[in-house]
């Protein structure tokens, strides 16, 4: 599946991306947290979840195989549809991004010191 994506903002540890895949486009959120659905909310502003389409969350472990993971939620995206992946770790995270497209994020690193 071809994919365009393309960094929006940076949240508390993680980044806010654009995706177009087959001319649709969504909104990806990406973060280094705990797989606790409880953090969907602090990541995700309230008027997501009041639009047309789903809001899809995924954990994605350093064990995992993030590749597998986001395709199968890429696969049952619908238009306006939204997508938190909670990585649980810094290998879950980087292979999340990567997958996604962003090797090289031009924002400051999650775990940066400021």
């Amino acid at each position: 599946m071809p994919l365009d994506s393309r960094l929006v903002d940076r949240i508390d540890q993680g980044y806010v991306l654009d995706i177009t895949l087959e001319d649709l486009d969504f909104r990806v959120y990406v973060a280094l947290r705990e797989a606790d659905v409880e953090h969907v909310a602090g990541l995700v502003p309230p008027e997501r979840f009041q639009r047309d389409g789903d809001v899809h969350v995924a954990a994605i472990d350093d064990d995992d195989d993030a590749s597998e993971q986001i395709q199968d939620v890429l696969f049952n995206l619908n238009p306006g549809d939204t997508i938190v992946f909670l990585c649980t770790g810094p290998d879950a995270y980087r292979d999340a991004l990567a997958e996604l497209g962003v090797t090289h994020p031009p924002f400051q690193s999650p775990n940066a010191s400021s």
